[in-house]
Order: C-alpha cells, then sequence, then structure tokens
C-alpha cells in the first residue's frame, strides 16, 4: 500500500485546511486509515482514524468537535478536513493505514505516507 499525503500549508490561527491521503490499495476499501501528527521536537500523535467502510470513526479529545475525518472509496481517498485550527496543531502530518481485521481505533499501523507539513500561525 502506498500513501500520499497532500493539502497541507500555512493557515492563520481560526481558519481551516482539509488535508488528503490518496492509496494506490487496489483493496483501498478493506484498509483502515488514520491520520498522524508529529509537532517538532515532540511525539508522534493519533488525531483520527476511520474503518474499511466509513463505519468507525476516532478523534481523541484534542481534536475532538474541529476535526473531521471522511473517505471516498470510489477515489482511494481520505480526507482529514480541520477548522478552528490553532498553533498547537502545527505539525508534520502522515496518513496511514492498516488491514481491517485489526481494530482502526489502535495505533499500530502499519503503512505509512510522507507527511504534510501545517503550520498555523497565532
Amino acid at each position: 500500500v502506498q500513501l500520499q499525503a497532500s493539502g497541507g500549508g500555512l493557515v492563520q490561527a481560526g481558519g481551516s485546511l482539509r488535508l488528503s491521503c490518496a492509496a494506490s490499495a487496489r483493496t483501498f476499501s478493506s484498509i483502515s486509515v488514520g491520520w498522524f501528527r508529529q509537532p517538532p521536537g515532540l511525539e508522534r500523535e493519533f488525531v483520527a482514524a476511520i474503518s474499511w467502510n466509513g463505519g468507525g470513526i476516532y478523534y481523541p479529545d484534542s481534536v475532538k468537535g474541529r476535526f473531521t475525518i471522511s473517505r471516498d472509496n470510489a477515489m482511494n481517498t481520505v480526507y482529514l478536513q480541520m477548522k478552528d485550527l490553532r498553533p498547537e496543531d502545527t505539525a508534520v502530518y502522515y496518513c496511514a493505514a492498516k488491514d481491517y481485521i485489526t481494530d482502526y481505533r489502535t495505533n499500530d499501523y502499519t503503512y505509512w505516507g510522507q507527511g504534510t507539513q501545517v503550520t498555523v500561525s497565532s
């Protein structure tokens, strides 16, 4: 599975961005996809996940109500809509995937894409 994240950029606090994660998998509809972020100098954080059919969604409290994950299986793409962005959301954002058999809510993802930088200015 190859993953390509895009959509990052510079935005002012309170603004919005939509990240995209395009996957090469022929079996995209059988993989769960997660979004992670890594702020400079800090550990990676799990910020959203969606199950293979979109029926299950996970967010940690830090982003709940501001981030929305969705997927379009026809386009082999998962999206992360982010609103009300804060300076502390600044990070490199990564998408990752794993087989649908394992729990999408755990952070043990197998396949990783390159990151996309999100910078939120105050």
